[in-house]
Parts: structure tokens; C-alpha cells; sequence
């Protein structure tokens, strides 16, 4: 069987899937919840985080998504994609964080990994400090010209890039037209082509 024929039967079992547990989860079944929760919350924090660049925020943000979800699983109607209608959510709880002013121009730092896994060290692969530090300042650099794009480019990109999610897929979540998708997109990748020209 072709790879792509294989790849397209389980994305549509995991659109499937997805549906009937949020289906469960509106006829009362909270283990359905649950499972939704166990496979999505880590991406959709990973998601507000690079929108609103606080941890703390992309934590409380992130179960305010689930809580909404939770509180409209008697109106759920599988019309898109569940991870459509869960991003959607995300979005515009993070581009009504951005837009009340509530971001604190302290914000923690995008390369801040204290809270995540302990790295594994392995003999003799290591890279050079050289090589981690200019890797780790080029990666800053990025995610700094990511930040300054404005909000709605800003998410077109994360939801492109980090989610991989489709163009009919954010178009959805932010309410356009696939073609004002691409728009996005483009004027995004223009203006973060532009800031990086020097990293070529």
C-alpha cells in the first residue's frame, strides 16, 4: 500500500478517534476526557508558550483551554477537526492575553529549559562549546524575530511550523480564508527572511 494512502487512513483514525472520545466526553464519560487531556494538553502548553513566552502563563492559559473545552462538551459538534476546534480555543486565549496587556515585559526567556527533562550525556559526541553556544544564540535569535512578528502572523506560523497543522486547519482556528492563511504565512516568512538575512 503507498505510504501517503497509509499516512491519510490514520490521520483520519485519529480524527476518528478524537471525535468519538469528545463524543464520550459529551454523553458524561470523564476517562474520555481524560484521554484527550493526556494527549493534548503538552502541545497546546508547548503552543500558548511560544505565544505568550511565559511558562507560568502557557500552564494557566492551558488548563483555562481544557476547562473550556470541558464546560462545552454538551454543545460539541464534530463539524472540524477536534484539534482545530482545541487550537482555536488556544488561540484566542492567548491573543486576548497579548491584546489585555496582561504579558509582563519580564517575561521568562525562550531558551529557559529549567523545567524541562534532564539531558542525557553521551561520550565523545558531545559538540564543543563553541559549537552549543552559537547554536543556542542563533536558536534565541529565531525565536526573538518569531516574537516580534505581529499576533496573528505570530500563531500562523507556530501552528505551521511547531504544529504542523494545515492551512484549511488555521484557517479555521483563526477564522480566515486558507488564502488569508497563506497571506499570513508569507508576509511572516518575509519579514523573518529579512531579520535573519545575516544567519545565511
Amino acid at each position: 500500500m503507498d505510504e501517503r494512502v497509509k499516512t491519510t487512513m490514520v490521520a483520519v483514525a485519529t480524527l476518528e478517534y478524537d471525535a468519538e472520545l469528545m463524543l464520550r466526553v459529551k454523553e458524561g464519560d470523564s476517562a474520555s476526557f481524560a484521554l484527550l487531556l493526556e494527549k493534548y494538553r503538552l502541545p497546546v502548553i508547548h503552543f500558548l508558550y511560544r505565544m505568550v513566552q511565559n511558562h507560568g502563563v502557557s500552564e494557566e492559559l492551558g488548563q483555562e483551554v481544557f476547562l473550556r473545552v470541558y464546560r462545552s462538551r454538551t454543545s460539541y459538534e464534530p463539524t472540524a477537526k477536534f484539534t482545530t476546534w482545541l487550537f482555536r480555543i488556544a488561540t484566542h486565549l492567548a491573543l486576548n492575553w497579548l491584546r489585555d496587556g496582561k504579558n509582563e515585559k519580564g517575561q521568562e526567556r525562550l531558551d529557559d529549559d529549567s523545567g524541562a527533562a534532564p539531558s542525557r550525556d553521551v561520550a565523545d559526541r558531545k559538540p564543543t562549546v563553541e559549537y552549543t553556544l552559537i547554536k543556542e544564540s542563533r536558536l534565541d535569535e529565531v525565536r526573538r524575530a518569531v516574537a516580534l512578528l505581529p499576533e496573528k502572523q505570530r500563531a500562523a506560523v507556530l501552528m505551521h511550523k511547531y504544529e504542523e497543522m494545515e492551512y484549511t486547519q488555521i484557517a479555521a482556528v483563526l477564522n480566515c480564508s486558507e488564502s488569508a492563511v497563506k497571506s499570513l504565512l508569507f508576509r511572516a516568512y518575509e519579514t523573518l527572511r529579512s531579520r535573519l538575512a545575516h544567519m545565511a
